[in-house]
């Protein structure tokens, strides 16, 4: 679905509505940055947002997505969506109409009164100045839709395109006004340097600063959004070294922020961790697109500051951080509201992200390769991104010697992988036949048996064969019944 199409349905509507509409925020940016366009498209309607929504929606056809209104601020959506294999949908565009509004907020509420609007009031509402400038829709429909096309036409009272061209943040209004009315602003400019390589003007970044504890009446599932959306940039560390210099992360994830700083004792010091973490999601930035892996490399360390130790003979230590550090990412996620399934894949990550660099000596034997691949199963490959990404020296013999020897780790695990067949590891010998031959009903006994043969395969006492499986069972299987036998009586 091209935006342009989309623009003349609009164009139709305003045409039988007599309500003019203009396209405004981001994907103007985009335009005139010629960057590839969002799939975010925000309209605002002198009139009523729903009202218009709903006209739209019954042009373009209500089966070609879904409609959705929001009485209460007078906004709407459309969703373009396509089906796939007639099974699930997908979002090709969405599209907000509002009606222009300014806005005014209570102090401790992220609810506003909201009334109407001339189109500037409702500009001036807006995060940046960046976002604040509008195009008529009657701009967007010519045969090219440019840069050039759309200066033509562009209502821009708050000069987005001058800063725009400076590469720089601002507010359109006094920015402890525009972050007052929406503290998750702040978030937003930090993903916004990030995300367009921009500074932020120094009274912004001093506002930020003030106003840092009013981001506690955001919720944690919008906190959760927007640092998703900055970790997906292509250089993270930007917008997470202003969220710690603004102190924003104290408030948030204060635990980010304990990783700074550099101890030293007898002359012996460690690295500054919160530098190396941001190091390590701008490496895993360069190698995988996925914001929840590189979320697994913010917390990978995230429980070094509470085990650091220092030890005559060893210098600083961080024993066990990694056992901490699961903790620690389950009680980060759940803060945030992240999914369980999405905590549980952070968490296996910062467990198991040490594991690898103890298999690299020749000597090891397969037993602890088989556990790694079995405990990670399909997140084995992030974890090994994870890894590589870890190793963030400046000697670069060092971080080449370090690379090769994750190429050694690779080629080992998929020989280990593919001699033992571990692709979808579990007993050869299921828990149904276990029950049949020794007679049991299901319970505790069936998964101890069970659990024994998979021990018994990943500490290479037995490969992962029916026949060698059955053969060990029957050697093994007594001691369990006797035991079961044992608790029944009891």
């Amino acid at each position: 679905m091209d935006l342009q199409t989309v623009c003349k349905t609009i164009l139709t509507v305003s045409k039988k509505t007599g309500v003019q509409a203009y396209l405004v925020g981001g994907v103007v940016r985009d335009v005139l940055l010629e960057k590839s366009l969002t799939k975010d498209i925000d309209i605002v309607v002198l009139g009523s947002g729903v009202a218009f929504g709903k006209a739209f929606a019954e042009e373009a056809g209500e089966e070609k997505g879904t409609f959705v209104p929001f009485d209460d601020f007078d906004t709407s959506r459309f969703v373009y969506t396509e089906e796939i294999e007639g099974e699930r949908e997908i979002a090709l565009l969405e599209l907000e109409f509002a009606g222009a509004r300014s806005e005014s907020y209570h102090i401790e509420s992220r609810k506003p009164a909201v009334e109407p609007a001339t189109l500037e009031q409702d500009l001036s509402r807006r995060d940046f100045t960046i976002n604040a400038m509008a195009v008529p829709i009657e701009a967007c429909v010519k045969k090219t839709f440019t840069a050039a096309d759309i200066k033509k036409y562009i209502v821009d009272p708050f000069g987005g395109q001058t800063d725009l061209k400076n590469n720089i943040l601002k507010t359109p209004l006094d920015p402890d006004e525009t972050f007052c009315d929406d503290p998750l602003r702040m978030f937003r400019a930090a993903r916004f340097a990030a995300q367009l390589n921009f500074s932020i003007e120094e009274k912004t970044v001093d506002a930020m600063l003030r106003n840092k504890k009013r981001i506690h009446i955001v919720s944690p599932e919008r906190i959760q959004e927007e640092l998703m959306k900055l970790l997906a940039t292509e250089r993270p560390s930007v917008g997470l070294f202003l969220l710690y210099g603004t102190k924003l992360l104290d408030e948030c994830i204060p635990e980010i922020a304990e990783l700074a700083g550099v101890e030293e004792v007898k002359g012996y010091k460690h690295k500054d961790n919160l530098s190396h973490t941001f190091a390590v999601v701008d490496n895993i930035a360069e190698h995988s697109p996925k914001p929840l892996l590189r979320f697994a490399g913010l917390m990978h360390d995230i429980a070094k500051p509470r085990v650091k130790k220092f030890i005559r003979g060893r210098g600083w230590t961080f024993d066990m951080h990694e056992h901490l550090g699961k903790k620690m990412a389950w009680e980060i996620g759940k803060r945030l509201r992240m999914s369980t399934n999405d905590i549980r894949y952070v968490a296996r990550l910062v467990r198991w992200h040490l594991q690898p660099i103890a298999l690299m000596d020749e000597g090891v034997t397969d037993s602890p390769v088989r556990r790694l691949i079995v405990n990670l199963k399909d997140d084995l490959s992030d974890l090994l991104v994870l890894c590589r990404a870890d190793v963030t020296t400046g000697n670069q013999k060092k971080k080449e010697r370090r690379l090769k020897n994750y190429d050694y780790l690779e080629k080992r695990i998929a020989e280990v992988i593919e001699k033992d067949k571990l692709r979808a590891f579990q007993s050869p010998l299921r828990g149904e036949e276990i029950m049949e031959l020794c007679g049991l009903k299901p319970g505790p006994t069936v998964g101890k048996i069970k659990t024994a043969l998979e021990e018994a395969i990943l500490d290479g006492v037995i490969p992962n064969e029916y026949e060698a499986t059955k053969k060990y069972f029957g050697e093994i299987k007594e001691g369990y019944l006797a035991d079961a036998e044992e608790w029944e009586r009891k």
